[in-house]
């Protein structure tokens, strides 16, 4: 027997019981000590009121008034977890291992013929990022950055922090408040505020080597943060109309920073504004790439003349 197939069993025989021992629960599901230990932790941790008895023929009851509640999911619903699963694999999410013990507790929950039907959709559906020569939903080889899990913890408890990054063959550390954690081009990335030098600033959690708490004394306040952000707004320099064919592409993939705003009801036309940092080459040759990849179904109400510029460069190489 599979241990989620275990605990399920081990979970209902102790809901019809007012009292059980660790000695009955080995005897009845042949196993070790140390393992119906495990699975009586695990079994708590899941939520169910168990309260330890201490003495020589001590055991567990279940509390009072309070029985397992009966989880049930229609077919709809197993086939939506489930290809949700599907779609953010090989996407180096974090809770990986977590994500792989709840699959497996819910295949553990449904019947047969639900677990076929699951293979089947396995079998068939492809999305971006999946490798059909394996296609395992319980695959363990999509781990992100052992970083990442550790570092979304702290921010749960503190968004004030002290971050050390490598930095060519150097580490620095930056005192930073904590804007946004996002993902981007396939890696993980930070959006912070530097409370030293007051201003934005982008670190890839690929970098992180350390994280520790800001002194409290140092602070600024959120109030002053978010002041100070908003009088760094760039003036938005770049205006785009776009039709149906463009707004398709738009929704394939564009920079996390650039948003559209539908003009109309059926969201077939939208308009983009945005600022482009002219002054940098790896924004400029990004922006330009990104158009490109737009199409030709747009319409150009502002544009830097460098991204023009770069237009034209690129179409002279072509040409040569």
């Amino acid at each position: 027997m599979k241990k989620v197939e275990r605990i399920n069993v081990i979970m209902r025989y102790i809901n019809n019981r007012a009292h059980f021992t660790i000695t009955e629960i080995m005897q009845e599901f042949n196993i070790s000590r140390s393992t119906a230990i495990r699975d009586i932790r695990e079994i708590e941790a899941m939520g169910m009121p168990l309260v330890a008895e201490v003495g020589r023929d001590g055991g567990y009851f279940v509390m009072n008034n309070s029985v397992l509640p009966t989880v049930r999911f229609t077919d709809n619903e197993i086939k939506a977890l489930f290809i949700a699963f599907m779609a953010t694999r090989n996407l180096q999410l974090p809770y990986l291992k977590s994500r792989h013990s709840l699959a497996e507790k819910l295949l553990g929950l449904i019947s047969q013929n639900q677990q076929d039907d699951l293979v089947l959709l396995n079998q068939i559906l492809l999305f971006e990022g999946t490798n059909p020569h394996n296609p395992d939903l319980l695959d363990l080889s999509d781990l992100p950055h052992p970083m990442l899990e550790q570092f979304i913890q702290i921010l749960l408890v503190d968004r004030y922090l002290v971050v050390s990054v490598e930095e060519g063959r150097e580490v620095k550390s930056y005192p930073i408040y904590l804007v946004h954690l996002y993902r981007e081009k396939s890696s993980w990335q930070m959006e912070a505020f530097d409370l030293v030098e007051e201003k934005r600033r982008i670190i890839p959690v690929d970098y992180l080597t350390g994280v520790q708490p800001y002194p409290e004394k140092k602070r600024i306040s959120r109030k002053k943060i978010a002041e100070q952000l908003s009088k760094q707004e760039e003036a938005l320099n770049l205006v785009l109309e776009l039709g149906p064919k463009a707004i398709a592409q738009f929704k394939k993939y564009h920079p996390l920073k650039i948003t559209i705003s539908y003009t109309n009801p059926y969201q077939t036309t939208a308009i983009l504004k945005t600022f482009v940092d002219v002054h940098r080459s790896d924004e400029l040759a990004e922006i330009t790439n990104w158009l490109l990849f737009l199409g030709e179904d747009i319409k150009v109400r502002e544009i830097p003349t460098e991204v023009i510029e770069g237009f034209q460069a690129r179409m002279d190489r072509l040409v040569n």
